[in-house]
């Protein structure tokens, strides 16, 4: 199962990279490890640093991808910016963004929502 749900969130995070480009951004870096955990995508769009959380599901029978954004996963992934931004040195603005995905079984999109500033 742990097999099965890495290779949805990698099939994500690639759904999510080609959406985000076609949205003008610019992907500095993919899986990023910082020394809290890992950063899906980093991207940059109008000299703003976006970094992106990427949630995947398939179907929404066991709820929904927005729904595992709790309290502690928002910490961390605001830890994990803060980790990145001291890191690269970035003097810029910056954000946490989420992009939801929900995949039907034959890995095509059912639902893509896209979250600015979820911190």
């Amino acid at each position: 199962m742990k097999e099965f749900n890495l290779q949805t969130g990698k099939i994500g995070e690639e759904i999510a990279k080609d959406y985000l480009e076609k949205q003008g951004y610019k992907i500095l870096a993919q899986n990023f490890k910082t020394k809290y955990a890992e950063i899906d995508l980093v991207a940059e769009k109008d000299k703003e640093l976006v970094i992106v959380e990427v949630r995947t599901k398939r179907g929404d029978l066991f709820g929904t991808p927005e729904d595992s954004l709790d309290k502690r996963k928002l910490r961390k992934l605001w830890l994990n910016a803060q980790g990145y931004v001291n890191q690269a040195r970035w003097s810029g603005p910056y954000r946490v963004d989420a992009v939801c995905i929900i995949l039907k079984f034959d890995n095509s999109v059912d639902r893509l929502n896209h979250y600015p500033s979820i911190i």
